[in-house]
C-alpha cells in the first residue's frame, strides 16, 4: 500500500514537473518572439529620429534647424531606439539560453526606458504651448529675412510647405508684407510658392523666390498685396493641425510600446524566477 502511494506521488510530481517545464518553454519562446518585435520597434524609433535630423523637404527641417527642442527630441528618439534594439537583442539571448543575469539586466533596462518615455511624454505635453510659440517666431523671422535667389535650405523648405499645404504666410498672406525686399518692388510681385495652382501642379517641384504677376503694372499703386494671385489663408492652423495629428500617432505608438514593455517586464521576471540555476556555459561565445 505504501509502495503504491509512493508510486502515485512520484507520478504526480513528474506530471507537475513536466507541466512546469512546458510552461517555462512556452514563456521562453513567447518572450523571444516578443523581443524580436521589440527589436523591430526600436529600429522604427531609431529611423524616425534620424528622419527628423536629415529631412530637408518639409516643415520638420525648419523646426530641427531653428529649434533646440526638436533637435533634443530627435536625439532622444535615436537614443531610445538604439537602446531598445539592444534590449531586444539581450532579451532574445537571455530568453533562449535561460540566463538569469541577462534577464535581470533586461528587466532593469526596460524599467529605465519606460521611466524615460513617461518623463519625455510629460515634458512634451506641458511644453506644447512653447513649441507653438517657437514655430510662430521661427516662420515670422524666416519670412522677414527671405531673400530672392539665395538658395537657403530653410527658405526652400518653407517654399515646399506653402506649395504643398496651399497656404501663404503664417497667420495670413499679409505676413509677407513685412519683407522689405518684396515690398520695394514696383511691379506686382509675390512669393512664387504662394501662387494658386491646380491639383496637378502640386506634384511638381514648387517655385522658389519672388515672381512678377503677368498682368497689370504696379507703377501707380506699388506692390499692392491685394493684387497678388496667391492663397490668402495662412499656414499656422494647417501646420499645427498636421503636427497635432502626427503627435497623436507618435503618442499612440509610445503607449503601445509602453504596454509591450510592461508585458516584457512581466515575462522576463516570471522566467527569471523559474530559472533556478545560473549556467553561463549556455551563453554563446564569439
Amino acid at each position: 500500500m505504501e509502495y503504491e502511494n509512493a508510486v502515485a506521488m512520484g507520478h504526480g510530481s513528474s506530471r507537475t514537473d513536466r507541466m512546469g517545464s512546458a510552461c517555462i518553454k512556452v514563456t521562453k519562446y513567447f518572450l523571444f518572439l516578443f523581443n524580436l518585435l521589440f527589436f523591430v520597434l526600436g529600429a522604427v524609433i531609431l529611423g524616425f529620429g534620424i528622419w527628423i535630423l536629415v529631412d530637408k523637404n518639409s516643415f520638420i527641417s525648419i523646426l530641427q534647424t531653428s529649434s533646440s527642442s526638436f533637435k533634443v527630441a530627435a536625439y532622444v528618439f535615436i537614443s531610445v531606439g538604439a537602446l531598445t534594439m539592444l534590449m531586444g537583442f539581450l532579451g532574445c539571448l537571455g530568453a533562449v539560453n535561460e540566463v538569469r543575469c541577462l534577464l535581470g539586466m533586461y528587466f532593469a533596462f526596460l524599467l529605465l526606458i519606460l521611466i524615460a518615455q513617461v518623463t519625455a511624454g510629460v515634458f512634451f505635453y506641458f511644453n506644447m504651448g512653447q513649441l507653438k510659440q517657437e514655430m510662430g517666431s521661427i516662420v515670422t523671422k524666416l519670412i522677414h529675412n527671405y531673400t530672392d535667389g539665395s538658395g537657403d535650405g530653410l527658405q526652400e523648405a518653407w517654399d515646399y510647405v506653402q506649395a504643398q499645404v496651399k497656404c501663404c504666410g503664417w497667420v495670413s498672406f499679409l505676413n509677407w508684407t513685412e519683407n522689405t525686399e518684396l515690398m520695394n518692388r514696383s511691379n506686382i510681385t509675390f512669393p512664387c510658392s504662394c501662387k494658386k495652382s491646380d491639383e496637378d501642379d502640386t506634384l511638381m517641384m514648387p517655385q522658389k523666390g519672388f515672381c512678377e504677376a503677368p498682368f497689370g503694372n504696379g507703377t501707380q499703386s506699388g506692390n499692392n498685396p491685394e493684387d497678388w494671385p496667391v492663397y490668402q489663408e495662412g499656414c499656422m492652423e494647417k501646420v499645427q493641425g498636421w503636427l497635432q495629428e502626427n503627435l497623436g500617432v507618435i503618442l499612440g505608438v509610445c503607449v503601445g510600446v509602453a504596454v509591450i514593455e510592461l508585458l516584457g517586464m512581466f515575462l522576463s521576471m516570471f522566467l527569471c524566477r523559474r530559472v533556478h540555476s545560473e549556467d553561463y556555459s549556455k551563453v554563446p561565445k564569439y
